[in-house]
């Protein structure tokens, strides 16, 4: 008997993370697209006649014949995902979670509230714990997902944090342009050009990794002692974030020991068979002139991590380079996967 699947709403659906999410969700085992929602602009028109459809490909038939609808209407679907535009989403995302709605948002706005979880989950799946402490009415509750330059870092610490500690980390990221949304970076910026400066991005990766790999205590998280240092750049590359990394390890450890880590990491979403989870989290390339974000940002359907030019450091243990996916795991996939935990655990029914 065929199943049936997980109504789910899409807010921001226009936009460039929205369209993501409708590519990702189109043929989803578990959830099924039934309303979208937009800007005052774009309520009560059909999405197909109305969106600037810049993804590969066509928008799904069906969906694009679904009517747009405002954020402050009433939803059918108890579970919405928020790609929604931080000037806008931390009201929005708190009323319709007080209507009780289940948000899981790709926003920034909630992330630093005390019992909202900033989830991995291949890092942090106990943190959804914080969701019973929400006092939202009706069992609603919000739930985020990292910045996208984050998820790459913290994906590629993990191994190395459970094995052997860390004391510090110096990154330098290589950011791509779809990072910055639609239009984005003016062409006559970016061409023949690099932009040493993403507006928030450096405070972000310095301080959202020390949430995740923080600990529950009985007030929410007790945040991590990592230190970190970032340097954000905006490159002329459409999608994948490139970072060079150094670390300052706890304990000492050999090349092949980190290398070692990375290859055999899992987590509860590949033991738990997630539709959306990579097969392995982490790839470590041997070639010394990978990875590079157009052979490998798609690797493990863009989900995955890829790891290359481990070496010793001068300065810190060692260095190495890491790439992700921005808009597949650093945004609208990574998104995904959280629910997709959700439903595994039993907080989505």
């Amino acid at each position: 008997m065929k199943s049936i699947k997980i109504p789910v709403g899409i807010l921001g659906a226009t936009g460039s993370v929205g369209q993501k999410f409708i590519e990702l969700l189109a043929a989803h085992p578990v959830f099924t697209i039934k309303e979208l929602a937009a800007s005052g602009r774009s309520a009560g028109k059909v999405y197909g006649d109305t969106v600037n459809w810049i993804l590969d490909g066509f928008i799904p038939e069906e969906l694009s014949k679904l009517k747009i609808k405002e954020c402050a209407e009433q939803f059918e679907s108890r579970v919405l995902f928020s790609a929604l535009d931080s000037s806008v989403a931390g009201q929005i995302e708190s009323e319709l979670a007080d209507r009780g709605h289940i948000i899981i948002s790709n926003a920034k706005n909630h992330r630093w509230s005390e019992n909202v979880p900033l989830i991995v989950p291949e890092i942090n799946p106990g943190h959804l714990e914080l969701i019973k402490k929400q006092k939202f009415n009706n069992g609603g509750c919000i739930i985020t997902n990292p910045n996208c330059s984050t998820i790459g870092l913290v994906l590629a610490l993990k191994p190395l944090q459970d094995k052997f500690g860390l004391d510090a980390v110096n990154v330098v990221t290589m950011q791509a342009l779809s990072g910055a949304g639609y239009p984005g970076v003016p062409s006559l910026d970016i061409l023949d050009n690099v932009i040493p400066y993403i507006e928030g991005e450096e405070e972000k990766l310095e301080s959202e990794p020390k949430k995740i790999f923080g600990s529950l205590v009985s007030h929410g998280v007790s945040y991590s002692d990592i230190k970190i240092s970032a340097q954000c750049n905006r490159v002329h590359v459409k999608d994948g974030h490139l970072a060079t990394v150094q670390v300052k390890l706890k304990r000492k450890a050999e090349a092949e020991d980190l290398i070692s880590v990375w290859k055999n990491f899992t987590a509860e979403p590949q033991t738990l068979g997630l539709h959306s989870a990579p097969v392995k989290p982490v790839h470590y390339l041997e070639n010394v002139k990978y990875p590079q974000p157009r052979l490998h940002r798609d690797v493990d359907k863009g989900m995955a991590v890829t790891i290359g030019r481990l070496r010793e450091c001068s300065l810190f243990d060692y260095k190495f380079a890491i790439l992700s996916h921005n808009t597949v795991r650093g945004a609208a996939g990574g998104t995904i996967l959280i629910a997709e935990l959700l439903h595994a655990k039993g907080y989505i029914m």
